[in-house]
């Protein structure tokens, strides 16, 4: 029966794809915003079965990402200070500091523990007392609730020597920073599922109208992000712009209003700086003044840190969406899984570990065409 399934969701998609193949007349391009569409756009071959006419271009939707080297760098510094047990999902793990990275520092010593919830931080310094607890909070709205929670419970418990070191980001001023930029060729986004499940969608509204784009709000399954896409087209093709709910299985327009009260009780908006990107206005969370005592940026302060990005990494114009992971020279020869010269390689959501994992190594025209 699985395989049954499976050969129908394949006609399915093939459908989906012709469909698009006749409604467009002209050539667009569509970001999707989520590094995990970008992994199943890649790893199901949906953009070889498009029309030539569509381009997908994958934009700064993995978090790990686009937290910028400056934040990993202090990770680092306070993973390897002897009083602590630092606390991080597995992505995070081989992301390279400018000298360093999160393993190097378990293999020298730092107490470095991977972690699958940050309720099991909040556990590891409730059994250590006598040891600072830190746990790295990054991603996008998705995994912010959890994490809010997290410190309402260790302060419920009173738990003092549990902090957390907060990078998140926020989807809706990323669109709007590359709406903005210079040379943008974006036509159209796929908003991410799980996002939109936490917030909903009343935010981009504003973002259609101001800059012409559809915003169509999908999931990630292969018919998922056809659809996206299909419904991207028809009103691309029809000269409308305005959001339109794909998902509607998962995602309502308020969204989960349980979670934005714990969203607005513990952190508050905040400038953040995005890797390849650079500061964007109120694009991000921090741990508001009523939890400053669980912030791990105030109780280990470090403003001498210099960073050092690698010279060969192109992983920024990759996160911007100006050129592709295979487009990168350094691509698959000096920067692999094993040897990453970037975030991008080695996070789970990144799209050069899409274009790796999944064999997508020559590009379609050299890699020097993609550099300004």
């Amino acid at each position: 029966m699985k395989y049954l399934d499976e050969y129908r969701d394949g006609q399915k998609c093939r459908r989906l794809a012709d469909e698009i193949s006749r409604l467009v007349t002209r050539p667009w391009s569509i970001m999707e915003v989520c590094g995990g569409q970008t992994h199943s756009i890649i790893r199901n071959g949906i953009d070889q079965i498009l029309p030539d006419e569509i381009t997908m271009i994958h934009g700064p939707g993995c978090p790990v990402c686009v937290t910028p080297l400056k934040m990993i760098d202090r990770a680092l510094s306070i993973a390897a200070r002897p009083e602590v047990i630092f606390c991080s999902f597995g992505d995070m793990l081989r992301v390279p500091g400018s000298k360093d990275d999160l393993f190097r520092i378990r293999a020298a010593g730092g107490d470095v523990r991977l972690v699958y919830s940050p309720l099991d931080a909040v556990t590891i310094a409730q059994d250590n007392p006598d040891r600072e607890v830190v746990f790295f909070a990054i991603g996008f709205e998705t995994t912010a609730p959890a994490n809010a929670m997290a410190v309402k419970i260790a302060a419920r418990r009173g738990l003092s020597n549990f902090s957390m070191l907060v990078s998140h980001v926020l989807v809706p001023p990323a669109i709007e920073a590359i709406m903005r930029a210079p040379g943008c060729r974006v036509n159209a986004f796929l908003a991410a599922g799980h996002v939109c499940c936490v917030t909903g969608f009343r935010q981009y509204p504003p973002l259609c109208e101001q800059y012409g784009v559809p915003i169509v709000v999908t999931g990630f399954e292969p018919l998922d992000i056809l659809e996206g896409i299909r419904r991207a087209v028809v009103q691309l093709e029809n000269g409308q712009a305005f959001v339109e709910n794909a998902y509607a299985r998962v995602v309502s327009e308020q969204g989960n209003t349980a979670a934005q009260a714990v969203l607005d009780e513990v952190f508050q908006v905040t400038d953040r700086g995005w890797r390849g990107i650079g500061v964007i206005p109120r694009s991000g969370w921090k741990l508001s003044d009523t939890w400053r005592d669980f912030d791990a940026e105030y109780r280990f302060p470090a403003d001498d840190i210099q960073t050092c990005e690698s010279d060969r990494c192109r992983a920024g114009e990759v996160l911007q969406g100006t050129i592709r992971p295979d487009q990168c020279e350094a691509f698959g020869r000096e920067c692999t899984p094993r040897t990453p010269l970037g975030a991008t390689m080695v996070s789970s959501e990144g799209a050069c570990a899409a274009y790796y994992n999944y064999g997508r190594f020559v590009a379609l025209e050299p890699a020097s065409s993609g550099r300004s």
